[in-house]
């Protein structure tokens, strides 16, 4: 994420994880979130885990003057949050209290079709990685909500707009569901037991910026009887909750994870004790090049270690005897062959370049 976030000019931030109530009840968040808050009082004062990242980023807008040529300003945050989920709602991974979220907040002006195409890019690019097919819905205004009707239609309209754009046909209406502050986008993926979850959101919001009185200096700033002008700001989160995700995409792939994600990329198995020396070798060369690389010289049997390391999921078992050692060489064995089909014995200069290749492409398929 933070490789895409440079490629798309975001700054990534850190914003406190305890604010007071003033700054809630700024937002509307106290008025509008508080139940599901930790709020208590110190040195005499209302405060509260930060549940949002949205109101400090506000806030770090507002910290100076700002000119039409800074925007859009595209503000990101792997921020720690805090809500007080109802117990009977908590889950695993998928719902907890205090998580990581891949936030971040557009400011700019009312151009806003120009960054749905690209947070939509963004989108097809991350979910790509992982295989994922996502579905969208539209959430419009709650019961409980901020600010005027009229505001609220035209984002609407503009959210629906693009969404018939760029998936014509393809997302859903889910009425009343928006943010109390505006409507958004939610971005639902399916885990290997079939159920959904929302992880990705975009959200457009005409409030905060009103709250906040943030402005910004436009190009006819010099003229007679120009005014400051008033940014958008779109929240948006690409995985979500970083725990959530987490849980979905390991029941995604089952344990089988693609080899540049896996914690367990390669098992070096030797034959006998003489060839402990050249495992060690190989795990070294291997560790070296940045790959997760281990070296079992236990006292098993070599079928035994290669069992183990099958059921480990390994994406790939590299056994070395005399003619490896000899030869400069591993023998290869992949996680989602044919069992029954031929390791091959391969060069190991020549292996460690194609898993590194294969690690950087960021391929699903586990083929050097």
């Amino acid at each position: 994420m933070r490789g895409e976030y440079r490629k798309r000019g975001y700054q990534e931030v850190i914003s406190p994880n305890v604010f007071s109530s003033k700054l809630w009840e700024t937002s509307g968040h106290w008025d509008h979130y508080r139940e599901n808050m930790f709020v208590w009082e110190i040195d005499n004062r209302m405060s509260a885990l930060k549940a949002m990242n949205c109101p400090g980023h506000c806030v770090m807008f507002d910290s100076r003057d700002r000119s039409y040529r800074e925007l859009p300003l595209r503000l990101a945050e792997f921020g720690v949050i805090h809500r007080n989920e109802a117990s009977g709602a908590l889950s695993g991974l998928t719902r907890v209290r205090r998580f990581v979220q891949d936030d971040s907040h557009i400011c700019m002006p009312e151009q806003i079709k120009g960054e749905m195409d690209d947070l939509f890019r963004l989108l097809d690019k991350v979910y790509s990685l992982f295989g994922f097919e996502y579905k969208l819905e539209l959430s419009t205004r709650p019961e409980s909500f901020l600010g005027d009707i009229e505001t609220w239609n035209s984002a609407e309209k503009g959210l629906e707009d693009v969404l018939n754009e760029h998936y014509p046909g393809k997302w859903n209406l889910n009425p009343g569901d928006g943010a109390f502050y505006g409507p958004k986008i939610d971005i639902r993926i399916q885990d290997a037991l079939k159920r959904w979850h929302q992880c990705a959101t975009i959200q457009l919001d005409f409030q905060l910026p009103q709250r906040f009185n943030l402005k910004y200096r436009g190009e006819k700033v010099g003229e007679e009887g120009a005014e400051p002008l008033r940014p958008v700001i779109i929240h948006r989160a690409v995985l979500g909750s970083l725990e959530r995700f987490i849980a979905v995409i390991t029941e995604h792939f089952g344990g089988k994870w693609p080899f540049w994600l896996s914690p367990r990329q390669v098992l070096v198995i030797p034959v006998s004790k003489p060839y402990y020396d050249y495992a060690n070798e190989v795990r070294d060369k291997l560790w070296d090049a940045g790959v997760y690389a281990d070296v079992d010289n236990g006292p098993e049997t070599m079928k035994k270690k290669i069992l183990l390391g099958e059921t480990s999921q390994y994406n790939f078992i590299f056994v070395v005897g005399q003619d490896e050692m000899d030869n400069r060489a591993v023998n290869v064995r992949n996680r989602d062959a044919d069992k029954k089909a031929r390791a091959e014995i391969m060069p190991l200069d020549d292996v460690v370049a194609k898993l590194v290749s294969l690690k950087a492409e960021r391929r699903l398929e586990n083929n050097i």
